[in-house]
């Protein structure tokens, strides 16, 4: 059965019919079909289109509640917060990823300094002693909603970095422009909680959620070419990838 959001309910697939739900909605959101600020009928109204129960549709709504795509508010109804940025698990930057996607992000350079690097940056690039680096922390942020928080260190040998650059480009887009071309990359990602630097840059509360991801490049010549420490918000942000068994 077709809703007014134009998503399918397959009662013969094995897929549960909360989860076809949620897959609907998602994709109303991740669409554009839903913007942020837009409000969903209430419960009651869409089990009945649907020709589910009441606690299906309950189940479907507390699981985008708690995937932070919608919130419940008192007196306005089930409203829809933000489209996440879903990125596959590849090598490539941030800002490829959002072009791809047809997004426009835009960049503040927060900080920018050429310096010598310390000993952990030495080692995590495998540099000689009293190596110079670029170091520099960007705001990324996509229809001006704050998005990450991003902080870089990249070999000097390479390519002149500087502000204005930065704030126009993609990192990787430069690197790749200088001749890089990238290979590998270690990746960890993780969570964390906003603290008070954090929170005011991206526009959230201290204390809500974040991503972590830490992340060292190399070049198909096995040169490491940058690091970098990023945090995203968990409400508008996320990693998607595919297993494959061996």
């Amino acid at each position: 059965m077709s809703n007014h959001l134009g998503f399918n309910i397959n009662r013969s697939s094995p897929v549960p019919l909360y989860h076809q739900v949620v897959q609907g909605i998602e994709d109303a959101i991740f669409s554009g079909a839903l913007k942020p600020g837009s409000r969903l009928d209430n419960e009651i109204d869409l089990a009945a289109r649907l020709n589910l129960s009441r606690p299906t549709m309950r189940r479907a709504m507390d699981e985008l509640v708690r995937s932070g795509l919608v919130v419940r508010k008192r007196g306005v109804g089930t409203q829809v917060v933000s489209g996440q940025v879903r990125r596959p698990l590849e090598l490539s930057s941030l800002f490829d990823d959002l072009i791809n996607n047809g997004k426009e992000p835009t960049t503040q350079v927060l900080s920018f300094s050429h310096m010598e690097a310390d000993a952990p940056i030495l080692a995590s690039l495998q540099l000689p002693a009293r190596s110079k680096v670029y170091h520099f922390t960007r705001l990324r942020k996509v229809a001006g909603k704050p998005l990450a928080l991003m902080e870089n260190w990249v070999r000097d040998d390479i390519a002149a970095l500087d502000e204005a650059i930065l704030a126009a480009e993609g990192l990787y887009p430069i690197l790749r422009r200088a001749g890089v071309d990238f290979r590998l990359a270690t990746q960890r990602i993780g969570a964390t909680i906003a603290d008070d630097h954090q929170a005011p840059l991206l526009e959230t509360n201290i204390n809500s959620a974040l991503v972590t991801m830490e992340r060292t490049a190399v070049d198909d010549t096995g040169r490491r070419i940058e690091t970098g420490h990023h945090v995203y918000r968990a409400d508008s942000y996320s990693f998607e990838m595919t297993l494959v068994e061996r």
